[in-house]
């Protein structure tokens, strides 16, 4: 129940312990991805299809769900900080209540623009049959992910990181052990097919959520969801969303890029378009280490924010900074020694391999200035400032990159594109810098150490 040890655990120890059990569990969810995909392929290749189709409006689904999530957990770090538990336990319970209403507010929009939605992209009716049936199973349990997401984002705000892990590994590995038995049938079991990938993924939602509930109420937590707290406060509702549609349209904007990119590729060559595709998938082992980072410090700094630990929140950030760095060094040093056999476990076609070795080699050298931006955006999440934290992702997936990816493949070819991941880079990082220097220096935080 005492939280104080966000305050005075050794800063660099902190991190290690609240941001391994997130990395651990995110590596899990990313495994869980892949194949989850490769038994759907399994099905044909129309059911694939179908799942790719289906999947920008689940990733839209999520970034709803999971941003404010975010902003959650934000504002209870914030006020657990500042020893205010009746403010915190308002936050967990509106929190709570309002992602509910997102996650019913996503099952209606979600089932019933599906058809449509689907038919833009396809005309095959069995495509379209197999989208359908996976979504609107998915879709319909999306108030199960909600409470799941909230109650994830509680745990972590209390910095109960070890539990928040237990419970994503659970439901991953559910779903990797039930997709197969449900998908072609086993035993008793009888084969669904592309709805059992879909009941596979809500058992998987399921168990995540039982697991927390067991925990919740066996394992006393400094903040609980009361009943009382469930009258709209609009001054609490504001701080949720001033973070979570922020973090939100963080998340969703990934997705705007690379449909972009697609479209300027596919100008040259479709080999193009399957580079990026392969240069995302290995990219998000490298860039999950650090979203773990970002994940374990965001209570962090949220409680040391609110209990006026300036110092702490310095260098909260600079260790986590310094961390990154060498995270991404390494992933550098990979991609610029062995991008051939990086590629070639995604290919064996001689020129995917040799186009996407080149795009590797170069886009590789923005990733150490990239932690800049990816740190910066975090801490800011972590401090309640969810529209600087925007204004940066904005910079990285949009108003540079677009016209960086657009110029430069007009000046200098197709490899202009791959340059523009390092320029943009280069530019978000000083941008990202000045942007929290600034906001932080507005708020009084860095204060020297010689006055703590």
């Amino acid at each position: 129940m005492d939280q104080t040890f966000m305050k005075k655990k050794p800063i660099f120890q902190l991190i290690v312990s609240m941001s391994l059990p997130m990395i651990l569990s995110m590596m899990v969810s990313s495994l869980y991805n892949i194949i989850d995909s490769f038994f759907v392929a399994k099905i044909s290749e129309k059911a694939m299809t179908a799942l790719s189709l289906v999947y920008p409006v689940q990733n839209l689904i999520n970034a709803v769900i999971i941003g404010f999530g975010v902003g959650m957990n934000a504002v209870i770090s914030f006020y657990l900080g500042g020893q205010n538990s009746e403010k915190a336990e308002s936050a967990a319970s509106h929190g709570t209540f309002l992602n509910l209403c997102h996650g019913l507010v996503l099952t209606i929009l979600g089932i019933a623009a599906m058809p449509s939605f689907l038919a833009a992209f396809t005309s095959d009716q069995e495509t379209l049959a197999f989208g359908l049936n996976y979504a609107n199973l998915v879709f319909s349990f999306s108030i199960l992910s909600a409470l799941g997401l909230s109650f994830e984002k509680l745990f972590q705000a209390v910095g109960k990181m070890k539990i928040s892990m237990l419970s994503m590994i659970s439901g991953c590995v559910a779903n990797i052990v039930l997709d197969p038995i449900l998908i072609f049938g086993f035993g008793f079991v009888p084969e669904m097919g592309i709805q059992g990938a879909a009941i596979a993924t809500v058992l998987g939602q399921v168990l995540t959520l039982a697991v927390y509930l067991v925990f919740y109420f066996v394992d006393p937590l400094p903040v609980k969801i009361r009943a009382k707290h469930f009258h709209f406060d609009p001054a609490m509702a504001r701080k949720l969303y001033s973070i979570g549609i922020p973090s939100t349209l963080n998340l969703a904007l990934p997705s705007v890029l690379i449909s972009t990119l697609n479209a300027i590729l596919s100008a040259y060559s479709q080999v193009y378009v399957l580079v990026l595709g392969i240069y995302y998938k290995l990219q998000t082992f490298l860039y999950l280490s650090a979203n773990g980072l970002i994940q374990g410090i965001r209570p962090l700094i949220g409680y040391n924010y609110g209990a006026k630990e300036y110092h702490r929140v310095k260098k909260i950030y600079t260790t986590t900074l310094l961390m990154t760095i060498v995270i991404m060094c390494l992933g550098t040093g990979l991609c610029t020694l062995f991008p051939e056999r990086l590629i070639s476990l995604f290919t064996d076609n001689t020129e995917t391999i040799e186009i996407g070795s080149t795009a590797l080699r170069i886009i590789s050298t923005g990733f150490a200035v990239s932690s800049v931006s990816i740190v910066s955006c975090g801490a800011l999440e972590g401090l309640g400032m969810g529209m600087p934290s925007l204004i940066i992702s904005l910079c990285r997936y949009l108003i540079i990159m677009l016209p960086a990816a657009f110029l430069l493949s007009h000046f200098i070819g197709v490899t202009g594109v791959w340059h523009a991941f390092w320029v943009t880079e280069l530019f978000a990082a000083v941008i990202s810098w000045s942007v929290y220097r600034n906001m932080t220096a507005h708020d009084k935080m860095m204060v020297s150490t010689a006055e703590h």
